[in-house]
């Protein structure tokens, strides 16, 4: 029996792919999950995961809850006001408009969620959906205000191109990279990852994987296997928060090697028929296992490790981090 049978499939994975057919491939599954119901969640979008968006180069954190995006208040009148007090800010004008009827119905919509603050720990924040903050931001007296009402429409107008259309998200996470300064190799290879990810989810959507906790924990086991690292001890290695994306923070090797995993135990997943989490559990140690394989022939090739300490953060952030 051939070494590809035993692993449990057989015939070579085909891993690289143009970028046409990369963007087919996430579009159709995309849809898939559309059609079977599930919670379309954007690009990049898990429940609970956090963003920074940028107004006027005032930083905006936004946190994935309930099938959407939600603001950190305190953030948004920052952006607005300027204040170097901004919580004093917004505490002092709630108290203004407490006692005002058509505030009851915003206040009733402002939650709490826990957010990255500047020094890395996840605190509750004071966050409102897109709708609610429209509202609040009639509230706050700047001349930024509407400005910042068109720059809101169009965040969430994107969101809604992207339920459309789900190839605009491949589009616009292409020219967010080039922004950034990252070359065409690495941006090939962070697309890839990508397409093998919600790949892999999708399967586990099929197969009664829950998301969150056990989503977290079959990633380890790839990981695991992978580098013989878990994924938060590979953001330590790289000196990340818990809000930055590690695999925008990868290597082209490392993210060749992420993508082997994924569409390995994918492939297994569909092969063996796997079911429930301990099947997926197997499958996911194997496809890691796989990937390890491949990263400890390429390092012996290579005579050093495929994991670095190396980050794509702005050199300004590298410093307060060390």
């Amino acid at each position: 029996m051939s070494e590809d049978k035993k692993q449990g499939y057989e015939k070579p994975l085909k891993l690289d792919m143009d970028m046409n057919k990369a963007m087919e491939k996430f579009v159709k599954v995309t849809k898939e999950e559309v059609e079977e119901q599930q919670h379309y969640q954007g690009e990049f979008a898990l429940e609970g995961e956090t963003h920074f968006v940028l107004f006027k180069k005032k930083e905006i954190r936004q946190i994935f809850h309930d099938n959407e995006w939600h603001f950190s208040i305190v953030d948004v009148v920052e952006a607005l006001t300027g204040s170097d007090r901004p919580s004093k800010y917004w505490n002092d004008l709630k108290r203004q408009l407490t006692n005002k009827e058509a505030f009851s119905e915003i206040s009733d919509k402002i939650g709490k969620l826990p957010m990255p603050t500047a020094d890395g720990k996840m605190r509750d924040t004071e966050v409102v959906n897109t709708e609610t903050l429209f509202r609040v931001v009639q509230s706050i007296p700047s001349k930024n205000a509407e400005p910042f009402k068109k720059w809101l429409a169009k965040v969430g107008y994107e969101r809604i191109q992207e339920f459309q259309d789900p190839e605009i998200a491949i589009k616009r996470a292409i020219l967010t990279y080039k922004a950034k300064g990252h070359d065409d190799e690495w941006i090939n290879k962070r697309i890839q990852t990508i397409l093998s990810r919600k790949d892999l989810t999708h399967e586990w959507q099929k197969r009664g994987i829950k998301e969150g906790f056990q989503y977290a924990l079959l990633t380890d086991a790839i990981s695991e296997g992978t580098f013989d690292l878990k994924t938060k001890e590979h953001r330590e290695i790289k000196s990340l928060k818990s809000h930055h994306n590690l695999r925008d923070h990868m290597s082209p090797l490392e993210l060749a090697l992420t993508m082997l995993g994924e569409t390995t135990t994918a492939e297994l997943a569909r092969t063996k028929d796997a079911q429930g989490f301990t099947e997926n559990k197997d499958a996911a140690s194997l496809g890691g296992k796989v990937a390890g394989g491949a990263r400890k022939n390429i390092e012996q090739k290579l005579g050093k490790n495929i994991v670095t300490g190396k980050n794509f953060l702005p050199k300004s952030r590298q410093k307060k981090l060390l």
